[in-house]
């Protein structure tokens, strides 16, 4: 059968009563999951996974995929709104797209969210449809070996997320890295840096940290200035969506974050928050004017926003054709498979089609539901910004304590949040960016494991990351990034030895 054969099957799959109603009920939660900051996606797929033991295994994977990409469009909320991310993927959406709330844009920044989320859903599953057998082969030449040099690359993009010195961005990645190391050893499991605390153990929770760097941080700061009053827009419907010139500077850095989020999404290790990063950090690279970055550029909304959305729908590829699951959440999506007795695999698709082809029809459905859903809420979701902010603060304390709480019910990561809280906010007042700090810190475990990996299969010799093309072509890029974003730093540097010497 063709490719539009089967699409077609799938939609008589999809569109099936229970089916349907499960996309909508899986994108309702999804978009409540990402509004509600902490939770995640991964939190209520585990919490949902026992309904879906009930139901057919279509039905069940529509539903906790529905959750995954809802999550996607959700998580920007709260993070243009209110500066706190609802999502880890949505981390860097702070860094423009509350800036622009803060001059009255609210509204353009979600809406451009929305769109940029359909479309880099939509193209993403027109992949994942055509090329889900070549990719997958692809992701097949990454060993350890390219993976470390790959985490490298996505290191070395930290001289593109800071607004000021990189010295400072570099010395955050430094600190996000050693606190990736708190917790258990990744080869022997003897414990690092746990000073004796049992919370410890399991290492420092990406969701407190997130919480607190974010969340509390902003929080502290707006106090500073409850007595004076926030100007709020006042504007027409029509005017909370993006103007024409919005998506002039929006077009190209929404088929960037696309094509981004599509390829590392493939990849294990990569998936949405790997991929809203190196979105960010390419398009202000390629932007004309990089000293708008920070302070309220929509591109820096567009990009990010589109490449987590291609993310979820490329992190399919690699589960359905090869069984491999590219992150936690497709793990979690591989067990309900397996929990039917269905093996993911090269033969899925010949041999459960329905599965294969009624999910992917089903995301169809999905992103429109998403944004049939998410486009009336943006006048509501604006309204929020006229709150008092000795009213809104305390629900904004109430929602980090349900999202550090609600992972692991456990009081240490409260502690753990209140922690990052008072150091982001000195952080903040001191000039230095949480962002490097995240970025680091979620790649610091896969760094450390592929490093070790291997070492271990080329007997300990580092040779190996520069005869291996991959590899090498990946570390050549990352420096290549440093010295350029270093240089100029250094001649800076110069020049003003030299002028204080004349």
């Amino acid at each position: 059968m063709s490719v539009l054969t089967d699409l077609l099957y799938g939609f008589g799959v999809a569109f099936q009563p229970w089916n349907l109603f499960s996309c909508f009920i899986g994108v309702l939660i999804g978009t409540l999951v990402g509004v509600l900051p902490g939770i995640g996606p991964v939190g209520a797929m585990s919490i949902l996974l026992p309904i879906t033991f009930g139901i057919s295994p279509v039905t069940g994977i529509i539903m906790l995929a529905g959750i995954y990409y809802g999550a996607m469009y959700g998580g920007s909320t709260t993070s243009i709104l209110v500066n706190i991310p609802g999502e880890a993927a949505s981390v860097v959406t702070t860094l423009d797209g509350h800036q622009m709330a803060l001059k009255g844009r609210a509204g353009p920044a979600l809406g451009i969210a929305a769109f940029g989320s359909f479309i880099a859903g939509t193209l993403g599953l027109f992949g994942l449809m055509f090329m889900t057998n070549a990719l997958a082969g692809v992701a097949l030449l990454f060993g350890p070996t390219e993976y470390f040099s790959l985490m490298c690359l996505g290191l070395s993009l930290i001289t593109y997320l800071t607004h000021g010195s990189v010295l400072r961005g570099l010395v955050m990645a430094g600190l996000g890295l050693f606190l990736s190391l708190i917790g258990q050893d990744v080869i022997t499991g003897q414990a690092r840096f746990s000073f004796g605390l049992m919370g410890l153990v399991d290492g420092v929770g990406l969701v407190p940290l997130v919480m607190g760097l974010f969340g509390i941080s902003e929080v502290l700061l707006n106090l500073e200035e409850i007595g004076k009053k926030r100007e709020v827009m006042r504007t027409t419907f029509r005017q909370l969506f993006p103007t024409t010139e919005d998506w002039r500077k929006s077009a190209k850095p929404i088929g960037r974050g696309t094509l981004i989020g599509f390829l590392l999404g493939i990849l294990p290790g990569g998936g949405a928050v790997i991929s809203s990063f190196v979105s960010y950090a390419a398009e202000k690279r390629f932007s004309k004017h990089p000293e708008e970055f920070g302070k309220g550029a929509i591109e820096g909304v567009a990009g990010p926003e589109s490449a987590n959305n291609a993310a979820s729908s490329s992190g399919f590829i690699p589960l359905f054709s090869l069984g491999i699951p590219a992150n936690v959440i497709m793990a979690l999506l591989l067990g309900a498979l397996m929990i039917h007795g269905i093996k993911p695999g090269p033969l899925l698709i010949m041999e459960r089609p329905e599965i294969f082809w009624g999910t992917v029809a089903s995301m169809y459905v999905g992103n429109v539901m998403l944004l049939v859903l998410n486009l009336p809420l943006i006048s509501l979701w604006v309204q929020v910004l006229k709150v008092p902010y000795r009213t809104l603060f305390p629900l904004i304390l109430l929602f980090c304590f349900i999202g550090a709480y609600s992972i692991s019910t456990n009081v240490f990561d409260l502690y753990v949040m209140f922690i990052f809280g008072a150091l982001g906010y000195v952080l903040r007042k001191l000039s230095y960016e949480p962002a490097p700090l995240v970025l680091a810190f979620v790649l610091g475990p896969l760094l450390e494991k592929n490093l070790r990996q291997a070492l271990i299969l080329s007997d300990g010799s580092l040779s190996v990351f520069v005869t291996r093309p991959l590899s090498a072509v990946s570390l050549l890029v990352a420096v290549l990034l440093l010295l350029t974003a270093l240089l100029p730093f250094v001649q800076k540097r110069r020049s003003e030895v030299i002028t204080e010497e004349d």
